[in-house]
């Protein structure tokens, strides 16, 4: 099992699923954030989504490819990030979502 410690104290939601899209760890601020659902840990991801979103997920885990956007909800913008992990020998272990909470307006810098 991979040791996701590293992101329990961070000020976004990072959730990690396995190839199978089964959730494996939640962060604090991930379970904070889907409470309503209760633990998940050891559930699949396409039982709290639609079959629109399920089919990304399929996706992203057969293309091993990730897919960033943006959305509001609840009066809040977030920036959405879903990358594959991998495994110390490079085989694909599952995704990691990043959700973090944006101001609606901010900054963009273009860097040279």
């Amino acid at each position: 099992m991979q040791d996701f410690s590293w992101a329990d104290g961070l000020d976004c939601a990072v959730t990690v699923c396995d190839t199978d899209a089964v959730v494996i760890y939640m962060n604090r601020k991930s379970r904070e954030t889907f409470a309503r659902h209760g633990d998940v840990v050891g559930h699949s991801l396409y039982d709290y989504h639609p079959e629109h979103a399920s089919a990304t997920i399929r996706r992203l885990l057969a293309e091993d490819t990730s897919n960033t956007y943006s959305i509001s909800k609840n009066g809040l913008k977030k920036i959405i990030h879903q990358t594959p992990w991998h495994h110390e020998d490079g085989s694909l272990g599952g995704l990691v979502e990043i959700s973090m909470v944006v101001p609606e307006e901010f900054p963009h810098y273009v860097r040279q």
